[in-house]
């Protein structure tokens, strides 16, 4: 019966995928073991080590209960499922930047509000907000395209790493076997210099961390009194069992749940490079609790932002009505600057602060303050005052660096060859 909730029937593809636990499964790391046996004893029989007719039998008889399952064969047939899971990884990335790039794209001149310590701040686009996740996402991409060739190397050292106990052909049956399998031959032996398990622990812990940074915003903007986005509706989903009028963002806590521990994991993978001597008492085996666990969770986290970022409904006239919901509050800073060339921008600044707290206790919009005050009038009409107090007309250069960003995004193909050349576009 199952007891944890990666595995359990109700909650496991909330949290993980199939797609993953078939990985880190018994049956396949089983599998992993055998495809070693199997691949070394071809090519000790190709370099002459032992006759064509025992590699046969080895292969054949490659069944689990005569396994010797050595820290060499236990560490590659861990790079093996590493590799699987990277791979799993990669598609989802891969996803998640083609929606993003797309909801990007689509909202490049969408104003809403940007907002700094959860208060209204001054306006951008909802395209700028999706591209500074989309660029995050790109960078995960190619942090994994940089680190499979560094990562993925096999094992094959013997006792304490130095190839004693082979008499002949010792590197080349290395270099043979980490060929048949498709992984790095290592330099020297890695028994307890664990940095490359830990690598991909943080790699993981850096990706779902995005996703929760997705996840959070999202939940923010669902929020009834912000009412931006939704995510995707599903009959059912979301919804509360006494309160039927409730949507929920119940894909973005599942990956704030998932995200949180995998950075658990992540830690524990760098405890476990503290190990001692040549072969270690305790840290190699965290490896074993953590790096599946860190794997099938963020395959949660991911399959949850794919769906999120996949199928996002955006509400533009509700973004538009929050930026007006202060009555020309948000765009006080480019009243200042606007300001600015005829007051001085000390005095300019000073200026709309006291306008603004009148705004505020008399509850009026801040046009009319402006546009009541001698000071300001005799340098700028109302209709130049209107202009400076339209969101829309103080976006920065938010499309010119989502056009960046998508200019930037590599294509599927790319991501097995390191990261893309940037390009710079703009309008």
């Amino acid at each position: 019966m199952p007891s944890t909730i990666i595995d359990s029937a109700i909650f496991g593809n909330i949290f993980s995928s199939a797609a993953m636990r078939k990985v880190f499964s018994d049956e396949n790391r089983t599998q992993k073991y055998l495809d070693i046996e199997a691949a070394l004893a071809r090519v000790q029989a190709r370099l002459g080590i032992i006759p064509a007719e025992a590699a046969d039998e080895i292969v054949k008889n490659c069944t689990l209960d005569r396994i010797d399952m050595t820290q060499d064969i236990t560490d590659t047939a861990t790079m093996l499922q590493i590799r699987e899971a990277l791979a799993l990884v990669d598609d989802d990335l891969q996803a998640i930047s083609r929606s993003m790039a797309n909801l990007a794209q689509r909202h490049r001149d969408t104003p809403m509000v940007g907002r700094s310590n959860l208060q209204q701040a001054v306006p951008l686009t909802f395209g700028y907000k999706i591209a500074g996740l989309l660029s995050a996402i790109e960078r995960h991409r190619a942090r994994l395209a940089e680190l499979r060739p560094r990562v993925l190397v096999g094992e094959f050292a013997g006792a304490v790493g130095t190839l004693a106990s082979i008499q002949k052909g010792a590197l080349e049956t290395q270099a043979g076997l980490m060929q048949e399998l498709g992984l790095g031959q290592p330099d020297i032996a890695w028994h307890t210099q664990r940095d490359r398990i830990a690598e991909v622990g943080c790699f993981l812990g850096l990706v779902t961390g995005t996703l929760g940074k997705l996840a959070t915003d999202v939940k923010l903007m669902m929020q009834t009194e912000v009412a931006e986005v939704y995510e995707p509706f599903a009959p059912g989903r979301g919804s509360s069992s006494t309160m039927p009028q409730k949507r929920n963002p119940i894909a973005s806590c599942y990956i704030h749940a998932c995200a949180s521990v995998v950075r658990q994991h992540a830690a524990a993978l760098l405890d476990a490079m503290i190990a001692d001597h040549e072969r270690s008492t305790g840290p190699w085996e965290i490896e074993w609790i953590s790096l599946p666990e860190a794997f099938l969770l963020s395959a949660g986290a991911l399959g949850q932002a794919r769906s999120i970022v996949g199928g996002l409904e955006v509400d533009v006239e509700h973004m538009r009505a929050n930026l007006d919901m202060t009555h020309g509050l948000v765009v006080s800073e480019a009243v200042m600057m606007g300001l600015a060339p005829y007051l001085g921008r000390e005095h300019a600044h000073d200026l709309v602060y006291d306008l603004c707290r009148k705004a505020i206790d008399e509850k009026r919009p801040l046009l009319d303050l402006l546009a009541e005050t001698p000071e300001i009038t005799r340098h700028v009409d109302r209709k130049q005052l209107q202009t400076l107090c339209d969101p829309a007309n103080y976006l920065g250069l938010s499309g010119s660096m989502v056009d960046r960003v998508l200019a930037s995004v590599s294509r599927p193909e790319d991501s097995s060859k390191g990261p893309a050349p940037k390009r710079v576009a703009g309008r």
